[in-house]
C-alpha cells in the first residue's frame, strides 16, 4: 500500500487519548480477540447485550448484574446519549500524529499512515453516502484502558472497537502484533491495520445508516450480530475495491497503489478473526451457538463481495434484521 506522496493529511480526528481509568460500560462493537484468549466467550456477549440495551431500549441491568453505565434509545444518533467524558489527555501517549502533513509521512510513518487510512476512509464514505454521511467523531489510540463518551470503560483485552455512542473508533495498536500476529497467528501488515479500521469504520456507516437498531439476536451462527459483522466487513471491502480510485470531480485518491499482496494480507486478517478460526485455535473446538462475527470464510466472502459493489451499498445487505 502506496500513498499519493503529494496529498495532504487531516490530523483533525486521530489522537492519542494515552491510558485512563474508569468503571464497567459496554456496547462497545470489537474485532474479535484481545488479550483475553479468543473474545468469543463471555465478555463478547455482555458487549452484544448491551448493544441491544441501546438499540431497542431494552433495561438489561437485572439480566448482565451490576449497574449499567450506558444510556437507552431508540436511535443509535450519539447527539441522544449520555455519559461519562471521554479523557482527552495524552498521559502515557507514544504516538505522536502532528507531524503527519502529507502521504510522503504515511509512506515513511505507521502513525502517519493511520492518518491517512482515516482520511481515505472519510474520503470514500462522504462520497458515497453524500448528505447522509457524517464524519466519526474520531479514531483514539489508546494504551491499557480507556474511557469512552457512553460505552463506559475499556480495556486492551477487547481489542479494536466503535463505541456507537460517542461514534468514535477505539484503538489499541498492541492488538497487531500481541494478539493478531502473536495469539492467533496473523500477521501485522500495513493493509491488514488498514483492513481493521475499515471494519470499525463500517460500524459507523451502519450507525449513521441506522442498522444498527435493526439488531435483535445477538448470538448463533445465523444471529444479527453476525450479520452486522459481516455487514462492515462488506463495507470495508468496498472502500478497499475503490480507494484507489479517483473521486468524481477527479480528485487523485490518496491511496496510490493497493497491491494483490495487501488484498491477500487484508483477506487473511479476516480469516484470522473468523469466530470458527478463534475457536478452534483457543478453545480447541467449534460452538457455532456461540458465534458474534461469523465464520472466516463468510468474512472472507463479504469483504471480497464489497470490493465487487462498485459503491452499491445495497450490496452489502446482509439481513440485518430480517
Amino acid at each position: 500500500m502506496r500513498f499519493n506522496p503529494k496529498a495532504r493529511l487531516d490530523t483533525s480526528r486521530v489522537r492519542d487519548v494515552g491510558g485512563s481509568s474508569g468503571s464497567g460500560g459496554g456496547g462497545m462493537i470489537p474485532i474479535p480477540g484481545g488479550r483475553m484468549g479468543g473474545g468469543i466467550g463471555g465478555v463478547v456477549l455482555v458487549i452484544a447485550l448491551l448493544v441491544l440495551s441501546q438499540c431497542a431500549g431494552i433495561d438489561l441491568t437485572g439480566v448482565l448484574g451490576g449497574s449499567s453505565t450506558t444510556s437507552s434509545s431508540s436511535s443509535l444518533d450519539g447527539s441522544m446519549f449520555s455519559g461519562t467524558s471521554v479523557d482527552g489527555s495524552s498521559s502515557g501517549g507514544t504516538h505522536d500524529f502532528s507531524s503527519c502533513r502529507t502521504g510522503d509521512d504515511a509512506n515513511n510513518s505507521e502513525d502517519c499512515a493511520l492518518v491517512a487510512v482515516e482520511n481515505s476512509l472519510y474520503d470514500y464514505w462522504s462520497g458515497v453516502l453524500g448528505d447522509r454521511f457524517q464524519p466519526e467523531t474520531g479514531v483514539h489510540v489508546f494504551e491499557g484502558q480507556v474511557q469512552t463518551d457512553g460505552c463506559g470503560s475499556a480495556t486492551e483485552d477487547v481489542g479494536p472497537f466503535y463505541c456507537p455512542t460517542d461514534q468514535t473508533i477505539y484503538l489499541d495498536t498492541d492488538f497487531y502484533q500481541d494478539m493478531l500476529e502473536g495469539q492467533l497467528g496473523g500477521q501485522d501488515a500495513p493493509f491488514v491495520r488498514a483492513y481493521v479500521i475499515a471494519h470499525e469504520y463500517g460500524h459507523h456507516i451502519q450507525n449513521l445508516l441506522g442498522i444498527m437498531n435493526q439488531v435483535r439476536t445477538q448470538q448463533g451462527a445465523d444471529s444479527d450480530s453476525v450479520k452486522l459483522e459481516l455487514q462492515a466487513d462488506c463495507f470495508a471491502g468496498m472502500w478497499a475495491g475503490s480507494a484507489t480510485t479517483a473521486s468524481a470531480d477527479g480528485e487523485e485518491p490518496l491511496i496510490s497503489d493497493l497491491t494483490d499482496q495487501d488484498i491477500s494480507d487484508a483477506i487473511g486478517a479476516a480469516t484470522t478473526v473468523g469466530d470458527d478460526y478463534i475457536q478452534e485455535r483457543t478453545q480447541g473446538g467449534v460452538d457455532e451457538e456461540s458465534w458474534t462475527h461469523g465464520s472466516s470464510q463468510q468474512r472472507v466472502t463479504w469483504f471480497k463481495t464489497g470490493m465487487a459493489a462498485n459503491n452499491d451499498v445495497d450490496a452489502c445487505d446482509t439481513g440485518v434484521g430480517s
